[in-house]
């Protein structure tokens, strides 16, 4: 087992919706650590993607602390937040969200470029990125060119070019067929053992299991296991 990455310490999370008060997430207390790939299951409305959200420092918790990298990120500004995201955090979405008149390496090069990484730089860096994935004779493909799996390690390139170490998937497999859901499974496991990556898939798709070092099971905004 790797150092702790990020970790939730009792942490609750609620909504309000009119007058009623949602109760997402409850005292839930999780470590992730590097060189782990941790799956987390549960159905629809069992609180993954509120738990996501929270070690991916897009909302805030209610009660309890997260922390991410050893900064706890309950009193950050929103700002704060945005470049602890950025340093610290690659995202792969169900949706895959590539941008379709870029190029596979010019949408791996884009978060680069949010950090204002001279461009020769952010191109190696992106080409050695998409190395990693198999994806170097695809370069100049745009995403309509490339088939759902391609896609897909082209968004993996994408979260890792930053070389953050904590990497978020959210139904990663969704759009992908049995024989892309192993390839790219297996790539998320390797990278985690051999980038020393810590990797959070959630998921409702219990074929996923075979792939995780960690599972943590979600029901009505509670850890079951």
């Amino acid at each position: 087992m790797g150092r702790v990455v990020a970790e939730l310490h009792d942490v609750t999370k609620e909504f309000k919706s009119g007058d009623t008060i949602v109760q997402a997430l409850s005292h839930t207390s999780v470590s992730v650590h590097s060189n782990e790939l941790l799956l987390i299951l549960g159905p629809s409305g069992s609180g993954k993607t509120t738990l996501l959200s929270l070690l991916g420092c897009v909302i805030y918790p209610t009660s309890g602390k997260v922390f991410v990298n050893n900064i706890c990120t309950n009193d950050l500004t929103d700002d704060e937040l945005s470049s602890l995201r950025l340093n610290n955090i690659g995202f792969v979405f169900q949706g895959i969200n590539l941008i379709a008149p870029l190029t596979a390496l010019e949408n791996v090069q884009f978060p680069l470029q949010l950090m204002n990484i001279d461009e020769k730089e952010a191109r190696q860096k992106a080409e050695d990125a998409l190395d990693m994935v198999g994806m170097t004779d695809r370069l100049h493909f745009k995403p309509r060119e490339l088939s759902g799996g391609q896609q897909q390690r082209v968004a993996i390139a994408r979260a890792l070019v930053t070389d953050p170490p904590l990497i978020l998937c959210d139904e990663p497999t969704a759009a992908l067929d049995h024989k892309n859901i192993e390839i790219v499974m297996g790539e998320l496991r390797e990278l985690a053992k051999q980038r020393d990556k810590a990797l959070i898939c959630v998921t409702h798709d219990i074929r996923l299991k075979d792939y995780a070092d960690k599972i943590i099971e979600l029901e009505n905004g509670m850890i079951q296991n």
